[in-house]
C-alpha cells in the first residue's frame, strides 16, 4: 500500500480491518469491519442499497446492494437473499466486494500522506483501537443497530470508523466521519467560495487556490484532528433514535474532559 493505492489481497486481512471496495466506476466506496472467516459486518441504507439520498436521485446515481443474486437469479449459498435487509449487516466477503478489488482502510497517518491522498474516504489521522475493542463495537452493532442512514452524518464509512475509534461527532450542523463526505463538501465549497473571484483571474491560480482549499478542508474536517467529537461506548451509542441529541444530552450531563492528544472523551468512559 501507498500514496498510490490502497489495495490489498484477501490473505493478508486480519480481523478488525476497516476494509473497502469502490463502486459505479470510482464514484463512491462502500465500507465495512471484517471479521475473521471470510465474513465482513457492514452498513446499508435500506431496500437493498449499500448508500443513497432517499430519493429519485438514487435509481439514477447509486445502485443496490445486489451482490448476493447471482446474474441467474440465484442467491450466494453463505449470504442467502441480502436484498431487503437494512442497517447493519453481516455478508461473507465476495458479496461485500461485489466483483470489485479489496481496499484497506489506513489509520495514524500523518498529515503529509493524509493530503497527499487527494481522494477522501481513504485514510484518517486517527488512531484504531484494538481488534478487540473493534469486533466488539461491530458485532455489538450488529444486533443493536447504527440508527437511520444518512448520507452525510451517518454512513458506512462512518459506522467503520465508528467501530474503529468509538468516536462520535457531536455537532449538528457538522458532517459526520466520513472522508467521502467531507472532500465532497470540500470541493463544492473550494468551487463556489465567493472569496476566490477576488484572489485570482487566471485558470491557473484558481485551480491553486481552490486546490489549496480543498485540502484545507479536507484536513480539518478529518475525525483526526477536528474538536467535535467525543469518545462513546458502543452502549450508549444505541438504543436512542437520535444518536446526536444522545450525545449532546450526556456531554451536558457528565461534562467533557479534552486530553492532551485533543480528541474529546465523555468523562467516565472508557479509552
Amino acid at each position: 500500500m501507498g500514496v498510490i493505492s490502497n489495495k490489498i489481497e484477501k490473505d493478508v486481512l486480519k480481523p478488525g480491518d476497516h476494509i473497502y471496495s469502490w463502486r459505479n466506476a470510482y464514484i463512491y466506496s462502500h465500507h465495512g469491519i471484517y471479521t475473521g472467516e471470510g465474513k465482513v459486518i457492514h452498513f446499508t441504507r435500506g431496500a437493498g442499497h449499500e448508500i443513497g439520498t432517499g430519493t429519485a436521485l438514487d435509481r439514477f446515481i447509486f445502485s443496490s446492494s445486489s451482490s448476493s443474486t447471482a446474474a441467474d437469479g440465484t442467491h450466494c449459498a453463505r449470504c442467502g437473499d441480502q436484498s431487503t435487509l437494512d442497517g447493519v449487516i453481516s455478508s461473507c466477503l465476495d458479496c461485500f466486494l461485489s466483483g470489485g478489488d479489496l481496499y484497506l482502510f489506513e489509520y495514524s497517518v500523518s498529515p503529509v500522506f493524509f493530503l497527499a491522498k487527494a481522494r477522501g474516504g481513504t485514510c484518517t489521522l486517527a488512531s484504531s483501537d484494538p481488534p478487540s475493542d473493534v469486533l466488539y463495537r461491530a458485532s455489538y452493532l450488529l444486533e443493536k443497530g447504527f440508527g437511520g442512514y444518512n448520507i452525510f452524518k451517518n454512513n458506512c464509512e462512518d459506522f467503520a470508523i465508528y467501530c474503529k475509534t468509538g468516536l462520535l461527532v457531536v455537532t449538528t450542523l457538522s458532517v459526520g466521519r466520513s472522508g467521502q463526505a467531507t472532500s465532497f463538501l470540500a470541493a463544492a465549497s473550494a468551487i463556489v467560495s465567493s472569496p476566490l473571484r477576488y484572489l485570482t483571474t487566471s485558470f491557473s491560480g484558481l485551480s491553486l487556490v481552490a486546490g489549496g482549499m480543498y485540502c484545507v478542508s479536507r484536513f480539518l474536517s478529518d475525525i483526526g484532528v477536528r474538536r467535535d467529537v467525543v469518545k462513546l461506548p458502543v452502549e450508549r451509542l444505541v438504543g436512542n433514535s437520535d444518536m446526536i441529541d444522545q450525545v449532546e444530552e450526556t456531554t451536558a450531563l457528565l461534562g467533557v474532559d479534552r486530553p492532551s492528544g485533543g480528541d474529546y472523551c465523555l468523562a467516565g468512559s472508557s479509552t
